[in-house]
């Protein structure tokens, strides 16, 4: 199933499908239509005189008609680079009213006949037009019959191959690639020289190829608007019109020389001109990324690959072995203050050296508090103080603020180590002294002998580590990182993650980290910001936030049930989903009946049994075993029941043995009172 279904014969297939498993209904017609498109062509080699072929080419009305149609398509090349490059990165990157609009303008005269064309310049620049009579009298400029109006009728009707083609490559084109660039201290001109124009290069000159090629095969609207005037305004296609009244044997040679040069068009840009030359720089995970687990569901509640840590180890530059020499610090020590407005809505205040993982759910703004702190984005404004210095309407550039996507948006014309050097080149450091540097980073982080590669020629987990340690170069005040590890393998996360917690413990600015992994919020952290709906849940140390999380996200994220209630009398809590659960009163629990609280059980507090259990548990539920995931040594089983919100056990692959648990056994679930930790929304 899912692939063609063959029959005995070798040829075809079940319903038609010859080899290959193309159906003979769409191969035919295909075939049929390939033929309509080439039958003419091969009458025009047919038909040519070839013995004469070099006579009629070097007639003197024909290389007459061919210089001034490659003059005419020369200017009318230029002039439309010079109208449409503009308009093509006006209409892929600024939003504004009438877009549609305006791209339907540009597309028209690529469906509209091209004597209707030439009638609407006539109408427009002609001596009674409506631009014309202005013209010539503020200029002295008369297109009408002049080489000038050729050249405009010329760039009129081929300027949308331009402009379509950029436009595409311009939108194919990652924002995060320039926008990376600039946090690495890029001013625009270098952002533009560096690397978009390198990524556009192919596209323009694909579209540009498109565009001449198309000038100077014009002939509608050339012949009624220029008209068709020996050495002013008759090009060869104007000439292969005269020929065929006189002379048909030299019209075809002639012919066959512009359907040489139109072909030898197309065949040099194989296809590029529809966007695909920036297919390298598009949003797509470089070659073996792993994607990052979704957070949301059942996968939340496993343990992390590591035993659980509730303190950042305390790390001294240099006393590590065999990571090199301890990196250098920020430029100077810069704290942090920012006021954040907009989607995301609290203050922000960390003082120099301190390390704070943002985690929360999807959408909860985390990647929109990175990108106002850089001041890319709308969505969110922030004031922003690094240093003492205010630096809130600074360009990116100029912020001293280093950033990593989640993409890592690698420059994919430039080699690692030119990726590595980008931030230190753009802040003046020579290039030798740069690529000694970035190369020195590469090695720290385990990629130095990918050096000369490409990021198409690296797998996802190296692109990631490559793009880290660009960032790592660039020694900014701020730094910024948006799941930097997601695309790593087990054994390679932690080997980067005990290079990174080197590299920030000698780090004399902020970083901020967006993690979905509550092993990198606690062991990279100082400190773990709570983001839910754009606002600060909870910002405090990771053992704080492990013992009382105040986000039912975050509880699920560090492995524990998280249900919502509100308190009730004598130590109860009534939870939002129906059910009743008992609690043993102490400091964390909410003073009055009815505030609302977050009641969080550990799963291995939770215990499992096939009978009803007798005795000291005070929580006791009837369930059905839903899952069962191997974690490490253990096994977390979850349990559904119509009493209480589905909840997670963790017990021991022997004691699951023992009760026979499998999908659909049923259990009763029990939890005792002190094993419920209850903090107060």
């Amino acid at each position: 199933m899912g692939g063609p279904v063959r029959s005995g014969r070798p040829g075809a297939g079940a319903g038609g499908a010859v080899r290959g498993g193309v159906p003979a209904g769409l191969l035919v017609p295909a075939l049929v239509g390939v033929a309509f498109l080439l039958l003419p062509l091969v009458g025009v080699l047919a038909r040519t005189d070839w013995p004469s072929l070099l006579h009629h080419l070097t007639t003197p009305q024909v290389t007459q008609a061919l210089r001034l149609s490659l003059v005419v398509s020369g200017w009318a090349l230029l002039l439309s680079l010079l109208m449409g490059v503009p308009l093509a990165w006006l209409l892929a990157r600024v939003p504004f009213p009438g877009k549609a609009l305006v791209r339907s303008l540009v597309l028209l005269p690529m469906v509209l006949p091209p004597t209707v064309g030439g009638v609407a310049l006539l109408l427009a620049f002609g001596r009674r037009g409506v631009l014309g009579p202005w013209l010539e009298s503020t200029f002295g400029l008369t297109l009408p019959f002049h080489t000038a109006g050729a050249v405009v009728a010329a760039a009129f009707v081929a300027m949308p191959f331009l402009v379509i083609s950029l436009e595409g490559a311009l939108a194919g084109l990652r924002p995060s690639l320039e926008e990376t660039a600039a946090s690495l201290g890029a001013g625009p001109l270098r952002v533009f020289a560096t690397v978009t124009l390198p990524l556009l290069a192919p596209a323009l000159a694909a579209g540009a190829a498109l565009t001449w090629a198309r000038a100077l095969g014009e002939f509608g609207a050339t012949i009624t608007f220029a008209g068709n005037l020996p050495g002013a305004t008759q090009t060869l296609p104007l000439q292969v019109y005269l020929l065929l009244q006189d002379s048909p044997e030299a019209a075809t040679s002639v012919s066959l020389l512009l359907l040489v040069i139109a072909m030898a068009v197309l065949v040099a840009l194989r296809g590029r001109w529809t966007g695909g030359a920036v297919r390298e720089a598009r949003a797509t995970p470089p070659q073996g990324a792993a994607a990052p687990a979704d957070p949301a569901g059942f996968a939340d509640l496993g343990a992390p690959e590591e035993g659980p840590t509730l303190e950042k180890p305390p790390i001294r530059p240099g006393a590590e072995v065999g990571a090199g020499p301890a990196p250098a610090p920020a430029a100077e020590e810069s704290d942090l203050r920012a006021e954040l407005t907009g989607y995301t809505r609290f203050p922000l205040t960390a003082p120099a050296g301190i390390t704070i993982a943002v985690v929360g759910p999807n959408g909860a703004g985390k990647t929109t508090l990175l990108r106002a702190l850089l001041g890319l984005t709308p969505r969110a404004h922030a004031e922003v103080l690094l240093g003492g210095r205010d630096v809130t309407r600074l360009p990116t550039h100029r912020r001293e603020v280093a950033w990593v996507p989640q993409d890592g948006a690698l420059f994919p014309h430039l080699s690692a180590l030119a990726n590595t050097a980008y931030g230190l080149r753009a802040r003046g450091v020579p290039r030798a002294e740069a690529r000694r540097q970035a190369r020195e980073w590469l090695t720290r982080l385990g990629v130095g002998e990918l050096a000369g590669r490409r990021p198409a020629q690296l797998s996802g987990g190296q692109a990631q580590r490559v793009a880290l340690a660009r960032a790592l170069a660039a020694r900014p005040r701020l730094l910024l990182l948006d799941e930097p590890l997601a695309a790593l393998d087990q054994t390679t996360r932690a080997r980067v993650r005990h290079t990174l917690r080197r590299h920030l413990a000698g780090f004399g600015g902020v970083c901020l980290i967006v993690t979905h992994d509550p092993v990198e919020a606690v062991s990279l952290a100082d400190r773990v910001l709570v983001l839910e709906g754009g606002e600060a849940v909870q910002d405090a140390p990771p053992a704080e936030v492990t013992r009382h999380p105040r986000s039912p996200w975050v509880a699920r994220m560090l492995g524990g049930n998280a249900w919502e209630g509100t308190a009730g009398p004598d130590g109860t809590v009534e939870l939002a989903g129906g059910g009743l659960l008992t609690t043993a009163p102490g400091e964390a629990t909410p003073p009055g009946p009815g505030a609302p609280v977050l009641a969080v059980i550990a799963p291995e507090a939770v215990s499992l049994h096939l009978a009803r259990p007798e005795g000291s548990p005070r929580n006791v539920w009837a369930g059905t075993v839903r899952e069962l995931t191997a974690v490490g040594s253990r096994l977390r089983v979850l349990v559904t029941s119509p009493e209480v919100p589905a909840l997670v056990a963790e017990i021991t692959p022997a004691a699951a043995a023992d009760l026979g648990l499998t999908d659909g056994t049923r259990v009763w679930a029990a939890v005792k009172a002190m094993e419920v930790t209850v903090v107060g929304l």
